[in-house]
């Protein structure tokens, strides 16, 4: 552990025995061995043994696809774990706090305050955006984790790269990037920037243009320091043999993906265009994502009408400055 890292980690953390499975504890080297180290039922079938605990094949894969060593990578059950593990992994609750930009996406702060974390808000200003001279003057050695999705949810732009390796290179913690709707967009993911900034951290996940939401599988990238640390405090088998599965195979069919987002982004073109002709809709904010934000003249009446229609979407006028808005 390289000591100019030790300081973003929790003592208890860092003293930490880790728990090994019992699939941890030996390399079979490519050999058939004869199992009877983890209690399994002997009688086979697809899932009677154990998943690989380190993801060895898939993090192998998504390494490859993403330009990155395997020791950068963390894979979790969903992007809500991983938001959930980098806050107790870092985070001395009483103590320290976590930095987020309403309106963003909400398990950020329902995670830090489940585990004790005090959580600063510094909202976003005109047009959506990172009020960065705010974030910085109000950050402390205190302040050991910024959130900042982008595109953002709910309001679906992206933040101005620029603005944000500012963050990077000035902010006393970690920055996380949660880019989740990273593939609707023409904008290089900031893993690129691994390398260059050590206290980065790049989360992305299979459950928007992958289409796979039901295998909950998140991606982290990050320094390998950062990921050892992660992996010290996970359970032994966060991953589950099918999502390991079913991932390899999506990873074999990104031309289908790419075609599936194109089709995506041209209906919610086609839609933007169509929603532009209604006068109870106000505004129709600009969307790098999959999804779309409105502000409308009432939106518990509009939500409420949809819904008689058998149509679902998100009244997120309850989210700082989205008053009157809903999330399609």
């Amino acid at each position: 552990m390289k000591p100019k890292f030790n300081r973003f980690f929790r003592k208890s953390i860092l003293e930490l025995d880790p728990y090994k499975s019992a699939r941890e504890e030996y390399k079979n080297e490519g050999r058939e061995m004869i199992l009877l180290d983890a209690n399994e039922n002997p009688f086979q079938s697809s899932f009677n043994r154990y998943p690989d605990p380190m993801q060895v094949d898939l993090k192998s894969r998504i390494a490859s696809w993403k330009n990155v060593r395997s020791d950068q990578l963390y894979l979790s059950n969903g992007s809500d774990e991983f938001i959930s593990q980098i806050i107790i992994a870092f985070c001395e609750p009483g103590e320290d706090h976590i930095m987020i930009v309403p309106p963003t996406f909400g398990m950020y702060k329902v995670s830090a305050i489940t585990y004790g974390v005090e959580v600063k808000e510094i909202p976003l200003i005109l047009n959506f955006q990172l009020d960065t001279n705010a974030i910085l003057q109000a950050a402390n050695e205190k302040s050991k984790i910024i959130f900042i999705p982008t595109p953002n949810n709910p309001t679906a732009n992206s933040f101005d790269a620029a603005e944000i390796e500012i963050i990077i290179k000035n902010f006393s913690g970690l920055v996380v990037l949660d880019e989740a709707y990273i593939e609707f967009t023409d904008n290089p993911s900031f893993i690129e920037m691994l390398e260059k900034y050590s206290n980065l951290i790049v989360c992305q996940t299979f459950s928007k243009a992958q289409g796979m939401a039901g295998i909950r599988l998140g991606m982290t990238f990050a320094n390998e320091e950062i990921i050892e640390m992660l992996n010290k405090i996970r359970t032994p088998y966060n991953i589950n043999s099918l999502t390991q599965r079913t991932a390899l195979l999506k990873l074999k069919n990104q031309e289908e993906v790419k075609k599936e987002a194109k089709i995506i982004l041209r209906e919610k073109d086609r839609l933007i265009g169509h929603l532009k002709e209604f006068n109870f809709i106000q505004k129709v904010f600009p969307s790098d994502a999959n999804f779309i934000l409105i502000r409308v003249d009432n939106s518990s009446k509009r939500y409420n009408q949809l819904i008689e229609m058998n149509i679902v979407v998100r009244n997120t006028s309850n989210q700082f400055g989205c008053e009157n808005t809903l999330r399609i």
